[in-house]
């Protein structure tokens, strides 16, 4: 048996859940493609891979943690596929896996950037272990409505556009576009449903001198029910190895971020985030970590004087 707050039962099991549900990501200009199936990167002969593991919460018992793994190339100069699983675990309770293709074709707008328009399509598999609901006070959850566990699968699309040049880039997107009804019990009283979510997206380089560049970013998340979620981020970059900043997501969160740019190929980032909301003084913050690596399958990656790729 595990233990898991009193909030998250409320959170899974209330009359009518409407509630902001895909994964907070702070990364998320490195963690774009599983936002956005629009997002390219022009690399051509490029594989990139990458992972992003996140720890919410920490100290709140039966907190989430997500884990995504994503791959994705271009295959010519206007179309680019990929792969991505994302994993969303709340206290080994409740258990999300997503695996889902990407397919993004590349208009390019010569002078004035490039155009991408994506589509995903995948498998959600949904499962919740009602019988390992214990409550703080040590008391079984033992709601009769809920004696059945949940093992459901269903199948999703999403869509994007993204326009990007050397100096910025803007996304919309909406990576699942239909809604899930996970939990329909005891005549719809209690209801789960996935809704939609809307994700616009958009950040800049600016050039300080030789050595440094300023990288502003924002994120906002939209859901039916639920306030929208807004993240600034302004990070600093120098010697395009060596990048760290701060964030701040709306009533929620204060951020730092850094990431290292160790080999020609690989990126390392860590972020953290102070909470601010009503579980601050229950939470010592939120962890994530990422790992981004280029394969250079046509060898012209010619080391750390190649122009890095910064969305």
């Amino acid at each position: 048996m595990r233990k898991i707050i009193l909030q998250i039962i409320t959170l899974l099991v209330s009359v009518s859940i409407w509630s902001q549900q895909d994964t907070q990501y702070t990364q998320y200009m490195y963690n774009m493609s599983v936002i956005n199936p629009a997002y390219t990167t022009n690399n051509m002969g490029i594989v990139n891979v990458g992972g992003l593991h996140r720890t919410q919460w920490v100290g709140v018992v039966g907190s989430p943690k997500s884990s995504n793994l994503f791959v994705h190339t271009p295959i010519n100069d206007k179309i680019e596929v990929g792969f991505s699983l994302i994993n969303d675990n709340i206290g080994d309770i409740v258990k999300e896996n997503n695996l889902f293709a990407d397919f993004a074709y590349k208009l390019d707008l010569e002078e004035y950037g490039n155009l991408s328009f994506g589509i995903k399509t995948g498998i959600t598999f949904f499962d919740v272990n009602f019988n390992d609901f214990v409550l703080e006070s040590g008391d079984v959850f033992s709601d009769a409505d809920f004696a059945e566990n949940i093992n459901q699968s269903f199948f999703n699309m999403g869509a994007g556009v993204y326009f990007n040049t050397d100096d910025y880039y803007i996304g919309f997107s909406i990576p699942n576009i239909f809604k899930a009804k996970h939990l329909d019990r005891n005549n719809g009283k209690y209801q789960g449903i996935e809704q939609p979510h809307v994700f616009l997206t958009g950040g800049y380089v600016y050039q300080i001198n030789e050595l440094f560049k300023l990288k502003p970013a924002f994120m906002a998340k939209g859901v039916k029910g639920a306030p929208l979620a807004i993240d600034l981020t302004a990070n600093v970059l120098y010697d395009n190895r060596l990048e760290f900043g701060i964030g701040y997501r709306f009533s929620d969160s204060f951020t730092g971020l850094f990431n290292i740019r160790a080999t020609p190929e690989l990126r390392i980032g860590y972020a953290y985030d102070h909470t601010i909301s009503n579980l601050g003084p229950f939470s010592s913050g939120s962890h994530e970590l990422f790992v981004l690596y280029d394969f250079d399958i046509l060898n012209i990656n010619k080391g750390f004087d190649k122009s890095p790729r910064f969305f």
